[in-house]
């Protein structure tokens, strides 16, 4: 018998429609197909916006308490049915179904947050009295939503980074325009379903796959969106900043994150979590643990444990319970870690434990990696990680900082001065003390310096990013 495979249909002004063409979606484990996809072109992208721009007035006359409502029945619904969204996850992105329930677990809270967002938004009021041309007025300000609001979104976290946008913009009473990543739309389509559920107006949100080069394009260079959120990698990123003129972007980009562990620190306690921070989803999380420097009388005992547990994980089916790592999204990116892999061997590394098998590639520790290898340098997105000693502080930091990214990075002591000292000099948007770089929660500011990115999520803070600040002035002389 032919299975009969699921058609999603582009998503505008709340009704599902037929596109020009069709995309089969294949699973990254199994090969097969799971859906077919529509693929967005830019007259599609351009209705899109037609009808964002129409909803953006109802939105901005929402208010808070509506659009709160709206958000937390979302939230509700998503912890209703995490089992569904789950396996999803594990369907079109090969996320292990463990991990998987995780993400699901903080999108339930995300969507929380940005309802107590949208409760609490406020200006302030301004003592214009503090200058002698102030005396008798009063002036406050207010924040208002901007209108359309692009979002661009990645294939690793499709649930939670998604509600990264949408909850700070639905917050703000904007609406949204959504490109979901080509190899994750389902999930996207899935939450989409349960705003309209949830009481979202119609044309609110907008769901439109198809190729960066058009829908994405499209997206930022119309002047009705207003601003632009992208998540992905530096080269498109820095491609929108220069398209997207004087809107407003937020962009949160690469990373290769790096971890430093001081000397004397207990590192039994932490060589799991270490392991965790580096394979979790395959390494494929922008905040990664990629780069470990471990002092140098910690070293190698730091090395053989963590082969030793890191030949612990299982390699299998994403929908296993027992399963820890499983295929990388696609083959394109298991050939291009094998290439960088081989790269690193022959400039003298040595490959402590690895390789890669079909569209799997099993978990790897590098050590004696030269600093300008690529798998030292750039962003892997794979389950990799480079170890290497160092002997004073300086040398960590300075070799952390050796980065055309500067998104988080952790430090593991014992000394409170020397976290203080750490923490003013590593070049970075976010320092974990006694943690991994990997750590994030979705209330906290998150985002980088240098190529990782400009701009901050987290719901207050992208909330606020959503907003124009509008400053009303009365003057009581007479």
């Amino acid at each position: 018998m032919t299975q009969t495979v699921e058609k999603k249909h582009l998503y505008l002004a709340g009704e599902k429609k037929e596109a020009s063409s069709y995309k089969q979606l294949r699973s990254p484990h199994t090969g097969e197909v799971i859906a077919d996809v529509a693929v967005g072109t830019r007259a599609d992208m351009k209705k899109a916006i037609d009808h964002a721009d129409i909803a953006a007035k109802e939105m901005a006359k929402m208010p808070a308490h509506r659009r709160a409502a709206i958000l937390q029945e979302v939230s509700r619904l998503l912890a209703e049915r995490k089992e569904e969204a789950a396996r999803i996850l594990a369907l079109e992105a090969a996320k292990p179904i463990t991990v998987a329930r995780g993400e699901i677990a903080r999108t339930v809270e995300t969507y929380q947050f940005a309802a107590d967002e949208a409760r609490r938004l406020h200006g302030e009021t301004i003592p214009l009295d503090a200058s002698a041309m102030g005396e008798n007025r009063v002036a406050y300000t207010v924040r208002e939503p901007l209108g359309v609001v692009g979002a661009i979104t990645p294939f690793n976290f499709p649930f939670n980074l998604v509600a990264h946008k949408l909850g700070p913009a639905f917050a703000a009473g904007n609406v949204v325009v959504l490109k979901p990543a080509d190899q994750t739309p389902l999930s996207s389509y899935f939450i989409a379903d349960l705003f309209e559920e949830a009481g979202l107006p119609a044309g609110a949100l907008q769901v439109i796959p198809g190729p960066g080069s058009e829908v994405g394009d499209e997206l930022t260079i119309d002047p009705r969106v207003k601003l632009v959120t992208f998540t992905g990698s530096p080269e498109v990123g820095t491609l929108i900043r220069q398209k997207a003129g004087l809107k407003r972007v937020v962009l949160e980009l690469g990373s290769n994150s790096g971890l430093i562990i001081d000397e004397g620190y207990d590192i039994d306690r932490i060589v799991k979590r270490t392991v965790t921070g580096a394979f979790t989803f395959m390494g494929q999380v922008c905040i990664s643990l990629q780069r470990i420097y471990v002092h140098r009388s910690l070293y190698d005992a730091f090395v053989e444990k963590f082969v030793v547990e890191t030949n612990n994980l299982r390699i299998g089916d994403p929908l296993d319970e027992s399963t820890d790592i499983s295929a990388l999204i696609s083959q394109r990116d298991v050939d291009r870690i094998a290439e960088w892999v081989d790269e690193a061997h022959k400039l003298g590394a040595r490959v402590l434990t690895g390789g890669t098998e079909g569209s799997i590639v099993k978990p790897t520790v590098i050590v004696d990696v030269p600093p300008h290898a690529k798998v030292s340098c750039q962003e892997t997105f794979a389950p990799v990680v480079v170890i290497s000693p160092y002997d004073e502080l300086d040398e960590a930091i300075d070799a952390v900082n050796d980065s055309r990214f500067g998104l988080q990075a952790g430090f593991y002591t014992n000394d409170i001065e020397r976290a203080f000292y750490a923490s003013d000099r590593l070049e970075v948007g976010g320092v974990m003390i006694n943690d991994f770089p990997t750590f994030r929660v979705d209330q906290m500011p998150y985002g980088g310096v240098k190529e990782s990115g400009m701009g901050r999520e987290g719901i207050k803070y992208a909330t606020e990013e959503m907003t124009e600040m509008k400053l009303i002035c009365f003057n009581r002389n007479r």
